[in-house]
Protein backbone atom coordinates (compact mmCIF):
# COMPACT_ATOMS: atom_id res chain seq x y z
CA UNK A 1 0.00 0.00 0.00
CA UNK A 2 1.54 3.33 -0.94
CA UNK A 3 1.67 5.78 2.10
CA UNK A 4 2.73 9.31 2.24
CA UNK A 5 2.41 12.49 4.68
CA UNK A 6 2.63 14.96 1.86
CA UNK A 7 0.70 14.80 -1.21
CA UNK A 8 2.81 13.69 -4.50
CA UNK A 9 3.35 16.92 -6.14
CA UNK A 10 2.58 16.73 -9.98
CA UNK A 11 3.65 18.78 -12.71
CA UNK A 12 1.77 18.39 -16.22
CA UNK A 13 3.12 19.49 -19.65
CA UNK A 14 0.72 19.15 -22.62
CA UNK A 15 0.41 21.49 -25.67
CA UNK A 16 -3.51 21.77 -24.93
CA UNK A 17 -4.56 23.94 -22.28
CA UNK A 18 -7.86 22.09 -22.29
CA UNK A 19 -6.22 19.06 -21.42
CA UNK A 20 -4.29 20.31 -18.99
CA UNK A 21 -7.09 21.64 -16.87
CA UNK A 22 -8.87 18.67 -17.59
CA UNK A 23 -5.97 16.55 -15.79
CA UNK A 24 -5.48 18.90 -12.98
CA UNK A 25 -9.10 18.83 -12.27
CA UNK A 26 -8.47 15.41 -12.03
CA UNK A 27 -5.74 14.78 -9.79
CA UNK A 28 -6.21 17.32 -7.83
CA UNK A 29 -6.67 15.91 -4.33
CA UNK A 30 -5.62 14.61 -1.01
CA UNK A 31 -2.68 12.61 -2.42
CA UNK A 32 -1.54 14.44 -5.47
CA UNK A 33 -1.17 18.67 -5.71
CA UNK A 34 -0.71 20.05 -9.36
CA UNK A 35 2.28 22.13 -8.71
CA UNK A 36 2.82 23.79 -12.13
CA UNK A 37 1.80 23.50 -15.67
CA UNK A 38 3.51 24.26 -19.14
CA UNK A 39 3.20 23.47 -23.01
CA UNK A 40 6.70 24.65 -24.51
CA UNK A 41 9.63 22.24 -23.63
CA UNK A 42 12.06 25.09 -22.47
CA UNK A 43 9.00 26.61 -20.28
CA UNK A 44 8.54 22.94 -18.57
CA UNK A 45 12.19 22.67 -18.30
CA UNK A 46 12.66 25.86 -16.16
CA UNK A 47 9.19 25.34 -14.31
CA UNK A 48 10.33 21.44 -13.43
CA UNK A 49 13.33 22.80 -12.24
CA UNK A 50 11.92 25.48 -10.40
CA UNK A 51 9.08 23.07 -8.21
CA UNK A 52 10.94 20.34 -8.41
CA UNK A 53 8.16 17.93 -8.22
CA UNK A 54 7.86 14.25 -7.66
CA UNK A 55 6.14 13.11 -10.73
CA UNK A 56 6.12 14.91 -14.63
CA UNK A 57 2.99 13.91 -16.31
CA UNK A 58 4.53 14.46 -20.45
CA UNK A 59 3.04 14.77 -23.25
CA UNK A 60 5.25 13.74 -26.93
CA UNK A 61 3.90 16.74 -28.48
CA UNK A 62 4.54 20.47 -27.14
CA UNK A 63 4.39 23.74 -28.99
CA UNK A 64 7.54 24.31 -30.19
CA UNK A 65 9.23 20.83 -29.86
CA UNK A 66 8.66 17.65 -27.94
CA UNK A 67 8.52 15.60 -24.52
CA UNK A 68 11.33 14.05 -25.41
CA UNK A 69 13.54 17.24 -24.65
CA UNK A 70 11.98 17.84 -21.84
CA UNK A 71 12.88 14.58 -20.32
CA UNK A 72 16.23 14.28 -21.22
CA UNK A 73 16.85 17.70 -20.17
CA UNK A 74 15.44 16.83 -16.80
CA UNK A 75 17.10 13.25 -16.56
CA UNK A 76 20.12 14.90 -16.44
CA UNK A 77 19.45 17.99 -14.01
CA UNK A 78 17.02 16.09 -11.91
CA UNK A 79 17.08 12.33 -12.29
CA UNK A 80 15.07 11.63 -8.76
CA UNK A 81 11.84 13.55 -10.90
CA UNK A 82 9.77 10.54 -12.10
CA UNK A 83 7.45 10.87 -15.75
CA UNK A 84 4.52 9.22 -16.93
CA UNK A 85 4.21 10.13 -20.62
CA UNK A 86 0.58 10.95 -21.49
CA UNK A 87 0.15 11.15 -25.16
CA UNK A 88 -2.23 10.39 -28.10
CA UNK A 89 0.63 9.30 -29.61
CA UNK A 90 1.09 6.38 -28.19
CA UNK A 91 2.60 3.53 -30.75
CA UNK A 92 5.13 1.18 -29.55
CA UNK A 93 8.23 3.21 -30.91
CA UNK A 94 7.31 5.88 -28.96
CA UNK A 95 6.58 4.04 -25.90
CA UNK A 96 10.14 2.42 -26.33
CA UNK A 97 12.04 5.31 -27.24
CA UNK A 98 10.26 7.42 -23.65
CA UNK A 99 11.19 3.98 -21.54
CA UNK A 100 14.53 3.98 -23.10
CA UNK A 101 15.18 7.31 -21.94
CA UNK A 102 13.86 6.89 -18.11
CA UNK A 103 10.10 7.42 -17.87
CA UNK A 104 8.48 5.35 -15.41
CA UNK A 105 5.13 4.62 -17.24
CA UNK A 106 3.34 5.60 -21.30
CA UNK A 107 -0.61 6.02 -21.69
CA UNK A 108 -2.87 6.38 -23.97
CA UNK A 109 -4.56 9.61 -23.57
CA UNK A 110 -7.51 8.07 -25.92
CA UNK A 111 -7.97 4.53 -23.86
CA UNK A 112 -5.74 5.32 -20.74
CA UNK A 113 -7.33 8.62 -19.09
CA UNK A 114 -8.61 6.69 -16.13
CA UNK A 115 -5.59 5.19 -15.43
CA UNK A 116 -3.60 7.99 -14.95
CA UNK A 117 -4.04 8.98 -10.90
CA UNK A 118 -2.69 5.60 -10.70
CA UNK A 119 0.16 5.32 -12.81
CA UNK A 120 1.25 9.42 -10.66
CA UNK A 121 1.41 7.18 -7.50
CA UNK A 122 2.98 4.57 -8.88
CA UNK A 123 6.03 6.67 -10.36
CA UNK A 124 6.07 8.86 -7.31
CA UNK A 125 6.77 5.45 -5.34
CA UNK A 126 8.95 4.04 -7.29
CA UNK A 127 11.62 7.45 -7.01
CA UNK A 128 10.75 7.44 -3.08
CA UNK A 129 13.68 6.30 -0.83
Amino acid sequence: MFYRNTPVKVFLVDDSVLIRNRVASMLAGDTIDVVGQSHTPQGSINGILAAHPDVVVLDVQLEGGVGLEVLRAIRLAAPDIAFVVFSNNACPAYRKRYAGEGANDFLDKSTEFDRLARAVLNAAQQTTH
